[in-house]
């Protein structure tokens, strides 16, 4: 029995949004899974070079472990030193912010828009909404604990069983052979997106850093860590790392600064981040542009900010899984890859096999 099209549609439809809804119900669960699954993907090189070199598989699953809680450690060292010293930073910018606000509002009288407007403005805020997100960042907050535990004995379970991910794959491989070869280029995918992804936020990182340090701009080590992290976000990273060094070189030396700030990040990040970067991303994934951005807002929708941060190799999981090992559906790969190969260059069985389905 053959369903008609319309039916399939709105069948394929209906699943995907009880899947969606499931996902982002489990998302305490699914993000930080994958997380450590990417993350021992990164590594897992280093696992296979220990065993080429003859050392054994406790030994070397061990190494993957620390190496991973190494870099983790690393990066949450910094983070809480820096944003301790932001916290004794910000009170005494206390009554710059108040001089610029009087500004600001002075500003605006000349304008026409005076205390009264401004006070309709404040009164139409939806201060119920403030204080639900303020409790939702408090409580994501009072949480962090369990889900660090959570994820650092996950990556050491994830880190153990990579002895035995080759004979799972080769199990996979005898039975579904296209999913295990969609598997091995997500690994090599996920691997190569990361490796660029971080060589060039370190590039990055190191410029913002220093630009920051000459300008004057207190807490650079702290920004630049910031721009190396937003740097996985594709399309917006680069506003999110942005933001708050504008913001505090405003109250340090006022808009002048601020606006230096602005073009001297404009400037790096353009040429490493849009000049450079995206040609190396674009062939380590193999995604368009326009689907990079839209699996951002779907992937930070589902799962928040892990989302943002893991939307490509969500995504190009989801395009192995879903496409690439379905033969009917490799046709929505023209409108997922960067590159479209050319009908006269596809292989000849695809097209005979297009040939008969067109003839059928």
């Amino acid at each position: 029995m053959v369903l008609p099209r319309g039916l399939v549609v709105l069948l394929g439809t209906a699943a995907a949004v009880v899947t969606g809804a499931g996902i982002m119900a489990m998302s305490w669960l699914i993000g930080p899974v994958f997380l450590a699954l990417t993350l021992v993907i990164a590594v897992s090189p280093l696992h296979s070079w220990l065993r080429r070199k003859g050392l054994p598989g406790w030994l070397a699953a061990a190494a993957l472990v620390v190496c991973v809680y190494a870099i983790l450690l690393s990066l949450v060292v910094v983070l809480v030193v820096s944003v301790a010293q932001l916290a004794t930073e910000l009170p005494r910018y206390a009554d710059r912010a108040g001089a610029l606000a009087d500004s600001a509002v002075g500003e605006l009288a000349r304008f026409g828009v005076g205390t009264a407007e401004l006070s309709r403005v404040a009164d139409s805020l939806d201060v119920g909404r403030v204080v639900g997100i303020l409790s939702t960042v408090l409580s994501s907050v009072s949480s962090l604990a369990s889900n660090i535990v959570f994820l650092l004995c996950l990556l050491l379970f994830l880190s153990v069983d990579a002895n035995t991910a080759g004979a799972r794959i080769a199990a996979v491989a005898a039975d579904r052979p296209q999913v295990a070869a969609a598997l091995g280029r997500f690994a090599s995918g996920t691997r190569n997106y990361l490796v660029v992804s971080t060589v060039f936020g370190l590039i990055v990182a190191v410029l913002d850093g220093v630009a920051l340090a000459l300008m004057g701009i207190p807490l650079p080590v702290l920004w630049a860590l910031l721009s190396f992290i937003t740097n996985y976000i594709p399309n917006v990273g680069f506003v999110l790392g942005l933001i708050p060094p504008v913001l505090l070189a405003l109250l340090e030396s006022g808009w002048e600064l601020a606006v230096w700030v602005v073009v001297v990040y404009s400037v790096l990040n353009f040429v490493v981040q849009t000049l450079i970067q995206p040609r190396f991303v674009g062939d380590s994934v193999g995604l368009s542009t326009t689907v990079t951005f839209l699996a951002l807002q779907f992937w930070a929708w589902l799962l928040g900010a892990l989302g943002a941060i893991l939307a490509i190799p969500l995504t190009l999981l989801a395009k192995l899984l879903l496409v690439d090992v379905d033969p009917k559906a490799r046709w929505a790969d023209a409108f997922l890859t960067a590159r479209v190969r050319p009908p006269d260059t596809a292989e000849p069985g695809a097209m005979e096999s297009g040939a008969v389905e067109s003839d059928r």
